[in-house]
């Protein structure tokens, strides 16, 4: 169904219809992931409660239903027919807002290399746009022309023996088709090796892979070639929090799925980072609502029912 779909948004309904279907399939089929490394789909048939991930260099399309991604204090609501880009890994809590048995939540994501971006950029110098976005997360209308390399590429989930070969293509198509489009504006600083965006995305991808370890925001600084202040303005433009704020979410999202399979809490506390197991309970409370103890027997208990079902 497209009933929720602007029309201005999509000249060729069809096709629109057709990749809501694909998704569709492949989710009763699959789930989640697919055989595309980094395509991850959703289906929900009722709003969520908050998600809370780390999002890395993507975007994510909504086919039906909508959404509410926030970092910081900065929340995007995005429905039917468009399009969220993020620029820079970022901790984001998001919502499923709109979606029901009749009508589910249908979206999909596909990570994007920056190397990509980098790439296209050098080979055709003369993309630009007039405004440059300087944020982690930018939302607006999906580009009509993504519709057509999408559908090719959920197709590949079904076609292994050609996906070693059109996979990489197809990427590429729909990387251009964004840096091509409105869209582009904030792609084109992921892939600008000195803007600030791609230098600030370098380590917050550093921090993402080293979140146990202690840092200077004076070595974070020289990580991205700027002097400490300037360093950290850009920081909390960008991904509306400070660095140590960011650090604490990363360590109590992988704190979170660590206790799933991991019962000692302070164990994980201390893997994760802490040195404190009192500091550890305080901050995960304030972030997820109960002690860790306790959500992670809420967790468990959710899951085992779910596999039941």
């Amino acid at each position: 169904m497209v009933s929720d779909l602007p029309p201005h948004v999509f000249d060729d309904r069809t096709a629109f219809a057709t990749l809501q279907a694909m998704v569709e399939q492949q989710w009763l089929s699959g789930g989640h992931e697919c055989a595309i490394d980094g395509l991850r789909l959703t289906r929900a048939t009722e709003p969520s409660g908050t998600i809370r991930a780390v999002y890395q260099t993507s975007f994510c399309l909504v086919l039906q239903g909508s959404k509410s991604s926030a970092i910081g204090e900065t929340a995007l609501e995005y429905h039917s027919g468009q399009c969220l880009v993020a620029s820079v890994n970022v901790p984001v809590n998001s919502r499923i807002t709109q979606a029901s048995a009749e009508q589910p939540y249908l979206a999909l994501s596909l990570a994007i290399d920056p190397a990509m971006v980098s790439e296209l950029l050098l080979a055709h110098p003369g993309v630009a746009h007039s405004r440059v976005k300087r944020a982690a997360l930018v939302k607006g209308a999906a580009p009509p022309e993504v519709l057509d390399p999408l559908t090719r590429l959920l197709a590949l989930c079904q076609q292994p023996a050609d996906q070693a070969v059109l996979e990489p293509l197809i990427r590429r198509e729909i990387c251009w088709r964004l840096l091509c489009s409105p869209m582009g504006a904030a792609l084109l600083q992921a892939g600008l090796q000195d803007s600030e965006t791609a230098r600030i995305g370098q380590v917050t991808a550093w921090m993402r892979a080293h979140y146990a370890k202690a840092f200077k925001v004076a070595n974070l600084a020289d990580m991205a070639s700027m002097s400490p202040a300037s360093f950290y303005r850009h920081f909390k433009a960008i991904t509306q929090m400070t660095p140590v704020q960011f650090q604490k979410q990363v360590r109590l999202q992988e704190a979170r799925r660590l206790l799933l399979s991991e019962h000692e809490v302070a164990g994980v506390g201390y893997k994760v980072g802490y040195e404190s197991p009192s500091q550890f309970s305080r901050d995960y409370r304030k972030l997820f609502g109960a002690p860790p103890g306790k959500d992670a027997a809420i967790m468990r208990s959710s899951v085992a029912i779910e596999s039941r079902a």
